[in-house]
């Protein structure tokens, strides 16, 4: 019973500090630093113009209990995660924006450089 208390404690502590990270800057990128898709996020991003940032999973302390918090918000379930797990996670303005699916889909159809905009982001 103890070791289930203390995971949801970890999760609970998780949770509150991805909330810290993602609301501290404009672009929050939560990444693996093995990741290829994390980094073509993290390439289109630069690309326009945009310094996220980056916290590497891998080499965070807690990047575990981090990365199963961010798969509880992406409701992603085992096979919709890669063998990275469900990063690349982009958080925009302090909001779950989603993974690379959600950033090339917004890139693709014209939102996403309003949104990085709005975030104040990009100024131009």
């Amino acid at each position: 019973m103890r070791m289930v208390e203390n995971d949801r404690e970890g999760l609970i502590m998780a949770y509150e500090r991805i909330t810290r990270m993602a609301s501290n800057n404009a672009v929050v990128v939560f990444s693996v630093s093995t990741c290829c898709m994390c980094h073509v996020v993290k390439r289109l991003l630069l690309g326009l113009g945009v310094g996220p940032t980056v916290y590497e999973l891998d080499q965070e302390r807690g990047g575990r209990e981090i990365q199963a918090v961010l798969s509880q918000l992406l409701s992603a379930s085992p096979v919709m995660s890669g063998p990275h797990g469900v990063v690349p996670v982009v958080f925009v303005g302090g909001k779950l924006l989603g993974g690379v699916d959600k950033v090339m889909s917004c890139h693709i159809n014209g939102s996403l450089v309003p949104l990085l905009k709005q975030a104040g982001a990009l100024w131009l």
